[in-house]
């Protein structure tokens, strides 16, 4: 490894002599979905074997800057990579890669590792631009079976669905449309030139940002139809397939239910469900009739279907959810008509997802707003926004880090005028304690709730400082002093929801290397490239010393949440973070700060509903309300764990079973089988 990386080093220093008039440069533009520019990608082609990558994005006072340097083996995959600079939320990134002859060596701040292999492959970084994602193109369609080996595993699989004709200033050429499976839980997609050597043309992330080769800006609405259109059938497809119609009367029998309410499971019933919804639940061994489908739960315990309360949705992640019994889902922030869309798509059958409530999204503007949503600077914007959102159904709004403080009161009364919730973040330059005052209703993330007694009036929170400064101060907070007391109390007073979020911010203790504690008990059943994910540092913790403050912090923000259920205090169970598969952590994580798992799990169940206003129709098992149930196996009352293994989910009038989703997904069961459907024809 020494001597690969000393050569690497040789060839590195005689970079610098390329002559620049042989460098063949190619920008590329980082879009918004609002249209913003928000980055930009720099490809400089010194040599054919020799690539030079400049990539900066910021959005919401945080993205990654990274520089590249990439050689590249005849066969066009890599045999030289060195990638240095910063992550999204400042760690330090420096990762490296060498193949000589059949030895590959790899390492970065969380990994190093070697392997020999005599047949080629292409190495799939941690951190990178979408650069690599480019000549991955070009290798795939240079071993002409389009599939190509990674290092350290996987497979890559690229596909060619579409083209499309672009013009700019009179000049057409034509691209397509790629998708790349193998990596991740999700398909990927990109837009690629057709010429004799293809590259990078687009990359379109609906609902969130654009890479796009500069000056092609007009061609952008022709390629987001065209690849709309694309993954459309491809995720109807998936919907067909994956939810089993269930006509006529079903009976799940010998079932104990989760009684929401009391945290109690009921002795063995039987649950009766027409058109997606319960109609009956009687003592098991009850038979008043026969029923056209029949399932035997085994003696399973069977929950209401979970909520995840805090999320932002995307089309290949709702599928994510349900694979984990989360039957319905609140959206904090989302392209509003991407999120719409996905509504009405999920309605008509067409995508695999959980019931969406959404919520609107409104911030400020400036170099730290984020882009969802609406921005508001004016007291037109706070009436146009509150009325769009209303008007659509919306029950909650959620409010961000750079809204305008003058606007505030403004935007809550009228929130609240139109039979709205106010939620969210507390806006740069205010506490905790302010947005009480203004009347907000609901409070997201644990930091949120620490800088109110750690940040000052000069704390700009709408930069990383609002993950930093937790990290290095909330171990020392006395959570016994009458400044935490009063406000733990004020909370409860005001009925006022918190929701947490542990699972999302575990990361500021996280050090390179080490399994992220809410991911430790399902690494083994991920892709390899989600697994070294898992391991990757979050913030810069640069020595033993920090990282212990930080874990203190982080126990202690842990501790915290558990003193505010205790005290009475409504929490709700939301993940920001990996889909579905998270919200279980943040169950273990609510177990741990003191919760008993039924408690728990009641958290996750009748508060997701009452929180949501559909107490009417969900959070509990009853008939007439909607049969959006999960089925496990083991206890998840006793062992919070065992609510990972979810054998089957009934949501929409169908039956879903989760291993046929993981198995798409590339992730391996949590349960052995699934009980099966009977129909009386059968």
């Amino acid at each position: 490894m020494v001597k690969a990386l000393i050569a690497f080093a040789v060839v590195a220093s005689l970079f610098g002599s390329v002559q620049a008039q042989s460098i063949r440069t190619t920008r590329y533009t980082i879009l918004l979905d609002s249209g913003a520019v928000a980055g930009e990608q720099i490809v400089e082609r010194v040599r054919d074997d020799l690539v030079r990558v400049h990539f900066d994005f910021k959005e919401n006072g945080r993205g990654p800057t990274l520089d590249e340097v990439i050689h590249l083996a005849p066969d066009l995959t890599i045999r030289e990579y060195r990638v240095t600079g910063t992550s999204e939320m400042g760690a330090i990134v420096d990762e490296r890669f060498v193949r000589n002859g059949s030895l590959v060596e790899w390492s970065s701040k969380s990994e190093r590792g070697s392997k020999r292999s005599r047949s080629k492959g292409f190495y799939l970084p941690l951190d990178s631009s979408w650069e690599v994602n480019s000549l991955m193109i070009q290798a795939a369609f240079a071993s002409r079976q389009n599939t190509l080996p990674l290092f350290p595993d996987g497979r890559l699989v690229q596909q060619r669905l579409d083209e499309v004709p672009v013009t700019r200033d009179g000049q057409t050429q034509i691209v397509q449309l790629l998708m790349h499976t193998g990596i991740g839980l999700s398909p990927q997609f990109f837009w690629a030139t057709t010429d004799s050597e293809p590259h990078l043309f687009a990359v379109i992330l609906p609902g969130n940002l654009t890479v796009l080769q500069e000056g092609w800006q007009a061609s952008l609405p022709d390629l987001k139809k065209a690849q709309r259109d694309a993954t459309a059938k491809i995720l109807a497809d998936n919907a067909r397939e994956l939810q089993h119609p269930l006509p006529g009367l079903t009976v799940l029998r010998n079932v104990r239910l989760f009684n929401s309410d009391t945290a109690t499971l009921t002795p063995p019933s039987d649950v009766y469900m027409l058109r997606g919804k319960i109609t009956a639940i009687l003592t098991t061994g009850t038979k008043p009739g026969a029923a056209d489908n029949e399932i035997d739960g085994g003696g399973r315990v069977l929950l209401p279907g979970l909520f995840d309360m805090h999320a932002h949705v995307n089309r290949w992640s709702a599928a994510y959810h349900l694979a984990a019994g989360v039957t319905s889902v609140r959206d904090l922030g989302n392209a509003n008509a991407e999120l719409q869309a996905m509504i009405d798509e999920a309605d008509d059958g067409q995508l695999l997802s959980p019931r969406l409530i959404p919520a609107g999204f409104v911030d400020g503007d400036g170099p730290y707003a984020s882009h969802d949503g609406f921005q508001i600077s004016e007291s037109a914007d706070v009436r146009r926004a509150v009325d769009w959102y209303s008007l659509r159904g919306y029950k909650q709004l959620k409010i961000y880090n750079s809204f305008p403080i003058g606007l505030l009161p403004e935007m809550v009364a009228y929130a609240h005028l139109r039979g709205m919730k106010v939620s969210g973040h507390v806006p740069a330059f205010m506490r905790a304690d302010d947005v009480l005052d203004a009347g907000f209703d609901e409070i997201h993330h644990v930091n949120q709730l620490m800088l109110n007694f750690l940040a000052t009036e000069k704390t700009d929170t709408r930069t990383l400082e609002r993950f930093y400064l937790p990290a290095e101060k909330a171990a020392g907070l006395n959570l016994d002093s009458p400044e935490v007391q009063a406000f733990i109390e004020r909370l409860r007073e005001h009925d006022t929801v918190v929701d947490p979020t542990l699972t999302a911010f575990d990361f500021i203790k996280q050090r390179d290397g080490e399994i992220a504690d809410p991911y430790k008990s399902i690494a083994n059943n991920m892709p390899p490239d989600i697994r070294r994910n898992f391991r990757m540092g979050v913030l810069n913790i640069p020595n033993d010393e920090t990282a212990k403050r930080y874990e203190a912090s982080y126990r202690k923000m842990v501790e915290f949440v558990g003193r505010l259920y205790k005290a009475g205090v409504p929490l709700v169970a939301g993940t920001d973070t990996l889909a579905g598969f998270s919200l279980h952590s943040e169950l273990a994580l609510f177990v741990k700060a003191g919760l008993t798992p039924a408690e728990a799990i009641q958290v996750a169940t009748r508060n997701g509903a009452k929180y949501t206003f559909t107490s009417n129709d969900r959070g509990s098992i009853e008939p007439g309300k909607l049969a959006d149930l999960i089925l496990i196996d083991g206890d998840p009352t006793k062992n919070i764990e065992d609510i990972r293994k979810v054998a089957l989910v009934f949501t929409r009038g169908k039956m879903i079973v989760p291993n046929e989703i993981n198995q798409r997904l590339g992730v391996k069961p949590f349960v052995t089988a699934s009980p099966k459907l009977h129909t009386a024809n059968q």
